[in-house]
């Protein structure tokens, strides 16, 4: 049975899932979301002894309807390959009581590679199922990690342009080493006067503006996003919540009849909507807990019902969640307005306008599956010290925030259920907040790359490529602009006049 997508402001017809993933964001600025979310087919003892990739194929077939198994498996073959430094690509590691979900063994060490690392095939047999001739040109927006995993996987891609925007100022060093070295003749990295929100809808205005998207067409361009506002990247992160319960059942650390909490460190609201995906097809989550750092707009939503961004923006040392806007939460609000995309605009129409909304009793009473904690910088710098004294596993500032949430709701309600912890970024992204966190006298006044080297003499943990490979690249992107030069800049890449 074939499954259509529509868009959570209702503006357009149904589409196949190709051709969502190739369009990326609805053109009534709406997001798009399968008519249901299919159960699994396979039962918990077949799913305990299946691979990553096979996993996959039976996760993503259910969603991708309109790709061949041929097509699909191609897709997954040609993604989960060696790129990853793991076969297992996704592994659970046992902490102190506590499992730690890695989704950093990618190219370029942020969970952003289990979907990204995926996404340009999906979009390349995308464009040959559907005829489509033009160059696509990739528009992204980044806090930090989605930016280089993009580019990783769309560079040098036949047939594909991308333009990634960043903050300039709202980066780790090493996340903009990363992105500035990138290599490829079809990639431009440009870092914006302003914060992510401001990137992120400078490029939806851009994605919105049919004049310019009228003069592309004529000059062989169209747009499409590799944020997680497009549906190719918010299927493949099902997958990982789906293989974790099959782990935990071929371990026998968990059995059929138990439930399991999830942690995830939550910015744009893409992962932890992925793990309430799973829960919906059928794996047995219990709670979904959305860690906040101090820019806790989320935290206070499942609070009060009132999302509300006009509030001062904190950069932090996890600046992957330095976010106001979580466009992903549009997906969420659909679901609990029941398919009501009057509702959906309407709320969605209040943010752009006053910054705020506030969903209806009814609405928020379908968030019990939610609870929202955050972490200060100071909680988070200690639990990356005390978690490292204790246990000797390092962990990043994005995975801390989770665990201090992780920790204050089990301290709060008292839930023995298993715990799995979305571990969303490698220490080494973030050596310089993380060694600081150990212990700021010893290693405040090194240098990046050699706090790198003393990272991997205190975890054991070999340097990843990814980290290796910047130590000496050259700077190859150095374009900075204003937010409201965002077009131009993208137009002058594309020569389109």
């Amino acid at each position: 049975m074939e499954l259509l997508y529509k868009s959570t402001r209702g503006g357009e017809e149904e589409v196949t899932a190709s051709q969502a993933i190739l369009q990326g964001l609805a053109k009534d600025g709406g997001l798009f979301v399968p008519n249901e979310i299919p159960k699994l087919t396979i039962t918990p003892d077949k799913l305990s002894k299946m691979s990553y990739q096979e996993t996959a194929y039976e996760v993503m077939r259910l969603f991708l309807t309109d790709y061949t198994e041929e097509e699909l498996k191609h897709c997954i073959k040609s993604a989960y390959d060696d790129k990853f430094d793991t076969e297992v690509i996704a592994p659970l590691v046992k902490v102190d009581g506590v499992y730690y979900l890695e989704l950093f063994h990618g190219a370029t060490i942020a969970f952003k590679d289990m979907a990204l690392s995926i996404l340009p095939h999906l979009m390349t047999t995308a464009a040959k199922k559907n005829q489509i001739t033009r160059e696509i040109v990739i528009l992204t927006a980044t806090s930090g990690d989605t930016g280089k995993a993009a580019l990783a996987g769309f560079a040098d891609v036949p047939g594909t342009r991308i333009i990634v925007f960043y903050p300039k100022n709202g980066v780790s060093p090493i996340q903009e080493k990363q992105m500035v070295t990138q290599k490829g003749e079809n990639t431009l990295v440009v870092g914006i006067k302003g914060n992510f929100d401001d990137a992120q809808s400078g490029v939806k205005a851009i994605f919105g503006d049919r004049i310019l998207e009228e003069e592309l067409k004529e000059a062989g361009f169209q747009f499409s996003s590799a944020n997680s506002i497009n549906i190719g990247r918010l299927v493949p992160q099902i997958v990982y919540y789906v293989y974790t319960w099959g782990k935990l059942l071929e371990s026998q650390e968990l059995t059929e009849e138990e439930k399991l909490n999830i942690v995830v460190p939550t910015g744009n609201f893409g992962n932890i909507l992925a793990a309430y995906y799973a829960k919906q097809m059928g794996v047995p989550i219990g709670k979904l807990i959305c860690a906040s750092n101090a820019n806790k707009v989320l935290y206070d939503f499942f609070q009060t019902g009132t999302y509300d961004r006009n509030r001062a923006f904190i950069l932090t040392s996890s600046p992957s969640m330095d976010i106001l806007i979580s466009s992903n939460l549009e997906r969420l609000i659909y679901r609990i307005a029941e398919a009501d995309a009057k509702k959906d605009r309407e709320l969605m129409e209040a943010l752009t306008k006053d910054g705020m909304y506030k969903i209806t009793p009814k609405m928020q009473e379908q968030l019990e599956d939610f609870c929202g904690y955050f972490a200060t910088e100071e909680e988070t710098k200690a639990i990356i010290r005390e978690t490292f004294n204790d246990t000797g596993y390092v962990m990043d500032t994005h995975t801390a925030v989770a665990a201090c949430a992780g920790k204050k709701y089990r301290e709060e309600t008292g839930d023995k259920t298993k715990m799995v912890i979305a571990s969303t970024a490698s220490p080494y992204k973030f050596t310089r907040s993380v060694m600081e966190a150990i212990d700021a006298e010893k290693y405040g006044d090194l240098g990046d790359f050699a706090l790198v080297d003393e990272l991997c003499t205190l975890s054991g943990v070999t340097v990843p490529k990814a980290i290796e490979e910047i130590r000496t690249a050259p700077v190859r992107h150095n374009t900075v602009c204003e937010v409201g030069q965002m077009k131009c800049v993208v137009k002058d890449f594309l020569k389109a006049e």
